[in-house]
């Protein structure tokens, strides 16, 4: 047998990777004590976060629930836990945190598929930046629902805020100084960056 038959037959056999629907990725996620992300029939693994991420993480819901309670429209500050269901990719994904403004929507009425992400906050790290900044920017551009892209860099001090002015269009906002507050165009609000990286040590 050549080289090219033997390795068309070990093709042939190599069993297909099992693609699943969303309600069994749904099902799947009920029971496992693992977070995992859904990618239009795969069901992806994600890695485990480290100390400074979840700090950083519970500073930012903090400070954010903290900024808008007194504010006249009401916005509802979500955690890590909440799936976000992006239907043109069929893809399920978390973010790190989220702000949605007045009533939540959920895909079919699935309170652990949410829809209309206001803002929404990631947490970078060294693995995760590029994916962050690209990709998972591009997924959650397609909910109409989303105004506003926070990346917080957990090694560093460094915040962005990408704000979308009108369609296809973002304004980039850069702040590393710790004496500096960072604005939330879409809630009309600021944090502070001693807030975010409150305990933190580089």
């Amino acid at each position: 047998m050549s080289a090219a038959a033997a390795i068309a037959e070990t093709r042939l056999l190599k069993p297909k990777e099992k693609v699943y629907t969303l309600l069994e990725y749904l099902a799947h996620e009920e029971h496992s004590v693992e977070k995992h992300e859904f990618v239009n029939g795969k069901i992806i693994k994600m890695p485990g976060s480290k100390a400074n991420h979840n700090e950083i993480s519970a500073n930012i819901i903090a400070a954010l629930k903290f900024t808008v309670r007194p504010l006249p429209k009401k916005f509802r500050i979500l955690t890590s836990d909440q799936k976000i269901y992006i239907a043109p990719e069929n893809r399920a994904v978390y973010a790190d945190a989220l702000v949605v403004c007045e009533k939540l929507e959920f895909w079919q009425g699935r309170e652990d598929l949410l829809v209309n992400p206001l803002l929404v906050v990631e947490v970078a790290s060294r693995s995760t930046r590029g994916f962050d900044r690209g990709d998972k920017f591009l997924l959650y551009e397609q909910l109409p629902s989303f105004l506003e892209y926070i990346l917080v860099e957990q090694n560093r001090s460094q915040v962005e805020s990408w704000f979308r002015e009108k369609p296809n269009t973002w304004n980039k906002t850069v702040e590393k100084d710790l004496t500096k507050s960072i604005e939330l165009r879409s809630l009309g609000v600021s944090i502070s960056l001693a807030d975010i990286y409150e305990n933190i040590e580089f």
